[in-house]
């Protein structure tokens, strides 16, 4: 008997990605529509964790935009962001999910999520994602 076999059994319970909390997401206003100002927020403690294992994954995101009318509230990202805890996300897809629900919640003029995330089995990961849509 192999010495790891005692894990192939062993998982971490996981959330499925649709029970990430989109509806605690809110805006404000954005006081200078027309005005092109560039928002960056960066969530250097961001977490999911792996669908096949269930090990977490922990990273950086930077959520970089240009507000139309309106831009996410704050303290909202961030309930928003930690939902995805114990999310079982592959990063590709986090990123993707963060970027496609934050464009339907504001539509900016543009914006790119991209996360950074730490090394796991030697390999650091750096995913990023952006709108307008490129074809």
């Amino acid at each position: 008997m192999d010495k790891y076999d005692k894990y192939k059994e062993k998982r971490f319970d996981i959330l499925k990605p649709h029970q990430v909390d989109r509806e605690v997401l809110e805006t404000v206003p954005f006081a200078y529509p027309g005005r092109k100002t560039e928002v960056q927020v960066i969530f250097p403690e961001f977490t999911s964790v792996c669908p096949w294992t269930g090990l977490p994954d922990f990273g950086e995101l930077v959520i970089t935009y240009v507000p139309s009318e309106s831009c996410v509230e704050l303290k909202s990202l961030k309930y928003y962001l930690n939902s995805f805890r114990n999310v079982g996300m592959i990063q590709e897809d986090v990123v993707n999910r963060i970027l496609e629900d934050l464009v339907s919640l504001i539509r900016p003029l543009s914006m790119t999520v991209e996360g950074r995330f730490n090394p796991r089995g030697g390999m650091k990961t750096v995913v990023r994602a952006a709108y307008p849509w490129e074809s």
